[in-house]
């Protein structure tokens, strides 16, 4: 499974979060080429505006 397919697969919106994988954060245009397998740590921080 890719990033992508993750992020599908939780029903988030790529374009308001940020994706950490194995302690390296991923530019956007990686996701479809990140591949996540067992034991991989991913954090996804979700953006959130206020003021």
């Amino acid at each position: 499974m890719t990033i992508s397919a993750l992020l599908d697969a939780l029903a988030i919106d790529p374009r308001r979060v940020a994706v950490e994988h194995n302690l390296v954060v991923l530019k956007r245009d990686g996701y479809a080429s990140t591949h996540v397998h067992e034991r991989d740590e991913i954090e996804i921080v979700n953006f959130v505006g206020g003021g």
